[in-house]
């Protein structure tokens, strides 16, 4: 599933969450935060489906229950739900530092691996997977059951669970397989070149490299690729959010060719995502229609702002993860501007529900850059980065920020 769909998927389900929260009701049909088990003879796999990534420590096991503190997960309401297999029951709360996810064993049992699977091809979430095996009690005390072989554990099923629904989620009218959506928008354009040296104009620098990319994306048949404008003409940046938000895109990049005046010694690259300023503008990209709005009219007033908000910080992180990636690919091509991750309000990436990145390839006003900025066998170097990184995102590849 591409990662936009599953974006708005999950902000359908953080409104049947809030939702729940607000009114009390003890069942959604979708949740921002889902527990899966999945059972097979030789043990317990238990999922936990959230937004945003989460890690995890666990105490010692007593009582035959162990629990787990999920850093970086906060839930608005406790969840609780009947168990399988090695789980009898499960309660996920709020706790200090995170959410606690508790779960009351049926017998003895040993944790035979933990790990977390970013978002990848086909799976729009983050999941925590922790593997229970059997424990058998012999006169020297508890001896671990040997772990399952990897087709084991890929063959333990998801179940439903307290009204969670745990299924992967997918809307109904998606297709498996269906190719990710990427916008590529060419600053400036008609009666607007941009920054300009002796020789050239922002504007053509940025076509160039915006038909160069999608050339390249389009050759690997993994993308459908939607440009903003593939001539010399006059696009309001307004009209480039629509385009974005209309074509449902998975990822938006806008491309730039930077200034510093009469200063010729700035050169490199960076990336900007979108500032906590520009997310106060959001307004200025939504309209009536919006479905954090109509969920406002029919619950509490103060829904909309909450769902609006957990969307954009969702799109902000995704916008984050990728220009990290981006910056990794390109730091290996070109120069790079000290503190190349940096923020803006820029129009372009204010749209809540799609993750944008604006790339400023050079300095115009750097002769090495714009030599650079127009030679076509190194504007194919900069769009063979620009499209690895793409390609990395979508396989799900999170680096820590360094920059």
């Amino acid at each position: 599933m591409a990662w936009a769909r599953a974006h708005r998927w999950r902000s359908a389900a953080a409104l049947a969450a809030a939702c729940a929260a607000l009114a009390g009701a003890a069942e959604a049909d979708d949740a921002a935060v889902a527990v899966r088990l999945g059972v097979s003879a030789a043990g317990t796999r238990v999922v936990v489906d959230t937004a945003e990534r989460v890690s995890a420590d666990e105490t010692a096991p007593a009582n035959r229950k162990m629990v787990f503190t999920l850093e970086g997960l906060f839930v608005i309401q406790p969840l609780h739900g009947g168990g399988a297999g090695l789980v009898r029951d499960w309660w996920l709360e709020a706790g200090e530092g995170g959410a606690r996810l508790t779960l009351d064993l049926a017998g003895e049992a040993a944790i035979r691996s933990r790990f977390a699977i970013p978002p990848g091809h086909g799976v729009g979430r983050y999941r925590y997977v922790i593997d229970l095996g059997a424990v058998a009690v012999a006169s020297t005390g508890p001896v671990a059951v040997s772990d399952p072989p990897p087709e084991a554990r890929a063959a333990l099923a998801p179940v439903r669970i307290a009204g969670v629904h745990a299924a992967t989620p997918r809307r109904p009218h998606e297709k498996p397989g269906a190719r990710e959506v990427v916008v590529i928008d060419a600053g400036h354009g008609g009666h607007d070149p941009g920054a300009q040296s002796a020789d050239v104009s922002e504007k053509d620098i940025t076509l160039a490299a915006a038909l160069a990319l999608r050339d390249r994306l389009e050759r690997s048949g993994r993308y459908r690729v939607v440009m903003t404008r593939q001539s010399d003409v006059f696009i309001p940046l307004e009209e480039r959010v629509r385009i974005a938000r209309r074509a449902g895109a998975d990822l938006f990049i806008a491309l730039h060719a930077d200034s510093a005046g009469t200063d010729t010694r700035a050169h490199g690259a960076s990336v900007y995502t979108l500032s906590d300023h520009g997310e106060a503008r959001v307004n200025e990209v939504l309209d009536g229609r919006e479905w954090f709005r109509r969920a406002a009219a029919r619950a509490d007033p103060a829904v909309g702002g909450i769902l609006l908000d957990l969307t954009q910080r969702s799109t902000l992180n995704r916008s984050s993860i990728f220009a990290q990636l981006l910056l990794d690919r390109l730091g290996d091509k070109v120069d790079l501007l000290p503190n190349s991750h940096r923020d803006a309000g820029y129009f372009v990436l204010l749209a809540p529900d799609v993750p944008a990145v604006l790339l400023e390839m050079g300095f115009i006003t750097c002769p090495s850059d714009e030599a650079r900025l127009t030679d076509p066998v190194q504007r194919r170097r900069l769009v063979d980065a620009v499209a690895d990184a793409i390609d990395a995102y979508f396989a799900g590849e999170v680096r820590v920020a360094e920059n």
